[in-house]
């Protein structure tokens, strides 16, 4: 194995790792001797199969698992002996063809790209103060939370024969949706449900039946959206002929006994308490989250060092993909619609210069501190997963059993939360009473607040 440097940057290595032919055949030759004990093959006595034999049956595919743990193993080695502390996962580029290598007709040459951890010194963090927004459960927020639930049971009953229709009733239509005078395939019903002002429908056809009456025809013209996941649709001006057969009001259920025991309780005084429960950790979680931005905030700004660019590029490319999606489908920020592209790059690739720097500062702290996530906790975390897929927790454990990454995935957000917790431990924590209204609004806002009481 010959493994040449040929890049010395301060966060990045790059090798050219060369691996002859002649020590691929020796490492196959090895896993068939130590195999052939176990292969039967026609002909042959057990364990007596010729290597050359074996070779010629099952070399081609042995040769291609022997090429990948080649190239780890020389990766690992490269960074090891140079005692090397990888920022990521390294990068590997293949340079000779893979078919000729296991076809044994070409040496494995292959680059390795290494991002390094950069050099500095996590701060201080009993120095930073932050101040964490809090509020307590109003017995008027637990009376609204109820009224929600009661609203969620609402039951409908006929209005009068000529009740027109408005936001919140339910219509009972029989429709037929046509583009240029053709009806089009899923664009025909009867005895539809719908409720005015639930949004469920295309943009702008609930609009067009507020005031409907039972028995009544209507012509409602849209336009499908852009994005509409029927592609022969989107964008298509389409008229649909409407007959409305009932309208019926909405009637909340009572905020009573009869509520909470439709919802699984055995009182309206448990109901309450559970209401408020949640309410408690609704306000818990928005506290903490803020607590945390302002914690990452402070990080931030308590640190500058180089950034491994190979790191920054593909956070970059990740947001920038999200970016032009939204574009795409019309989903950008207000703020964000008037901007040049130039001017979105540049603010975005800011956030991905912090969220790398962020990653590198947690980690670090993580390992010095000796933050470890638990085998418990990520079974944990497997269990929630599979919870939300009914009827295929099996599927899901097995996926996380044999991938590796997609246990990375679940690893990353606790470790994260376990090293705030951490840092959290460390600053000092004023508490600052504000209104629920206040507790739920944009970071920004909610830090302006603050800062005025």
């Amino acid at each position: 194995m010959e493994i040449t440097e040929t890049l010395h940057d301060a966060l990045r290595r790059e090798f050219r790792i060369t691996v002859g032919v002649s020590d691929l055949d020796q490492k196959l030759t090895n896993r068939l001797e130590s195999m052939k004990g176990q292969i039967n093959l026609k002909g042959f006595r057990p364990g007596k199969v010729p290597v050359a034999h074996l070779k010629r049956t099952y070399g081609k595919a042995m040769m291609g698992e022997i090429v990948q743990e080649t190239v780890a193993e020389a990766g690992q080695k490269a960074v090891e002996e140079r005692s090397l502390k990888p920022a990521m996962s390294p990068q590997v580029q293949m340079v000779s063809p893979v078919e000729k290598v296991v076809e044994g007709a070409e040496d494995l040459v292959f680059t390795l790209g290494v991002d390094l951890m950069p050099d500095f010194t996590p701060a201080d963090m009993s120095t930073i103060s932050l101040v964490r927004p809090v509020s307590e459960v109003a017995d008027e927020d637990v009376m609204e939370s109820l009224k929600r639930l009661a609203s969620q049971q609402r039951t409908f009953e006929p209005k009068g024969e000529d009740a027109a229709a408005v936001d919140g009733d339910q219509v009972t239509i029989d429709f037929v949706g046509k583009i240029d005078g053709i009806p089009f395939e899923g664009g025909t019903a009867e005895n539809s449900q719908l409720i005015l002002g639930s949004g469920s429908f295309i943009p702008g056809f609930e609009e067009q039946l507020k005031g409907a009456k039972a028995g009544e025809a209507r012509q409602v013209n849209v336009t499908f959206p852009e994005n509409y996941p029927a592609a022969h649709l989107a964008g298509k001006f389409a008229t649909f002929d409407v007959t409305v057969k009932e309208v019926m009001r909405g009637v909340d259920a009572e905020v009573d006994d009869s509520l909470a025991m439709k919802l699984g309780l055995d009182s309206l005084d448990k109901l309450r308490d559970a209401a408020r429960m949640q309410l408690d950790a609704e306000h818990l979680r928005a506290s903490r989250a803020h607590l945390k931005r302002a914690l990452l905030d402070a990080l931030d700004s308590a640190h500058s060092f180089e950034l491994p660019p190979a790191m920054v590029e593909a956070e970059f490319g990740q947001i920038w993909n999200q970016v032009e999606q939204d574009i795409k489908s019309g989903n950008l920020a207000d703020e964000d619609k008037t901007k040049s592209e130039d001017e979105l790059r540049a603010e975005f690739r800011r956030i991905a210069e912090r969220r790398v720097r962020l990653g590198l500062l947690l980690s670090e702290i993580g390992r010095i501190n000796g933050v470890q996530v638990t085998q418990e906790e990520l079974n944990r975390a497997v269990v929630a997963q599979a919870r939300q897929y009914p009827g295929q927790e099996q599927r899901i454990f097995e996926i996380y059993r044999n991938n590796p990454d997609a246990v990375a995935q679940l690893r990353a957000p606790i470790f994260e939360d376990k090293v705030v917790d951490f840092l959290l431990g460390q600053v000092k924590i004023e508490d600052k009473a504000v209104s629920r209204t206040d507790l739920f609004k944009d970071p920004e806002e909610l830090a302006k607040i603050l800062q005025a009481n």
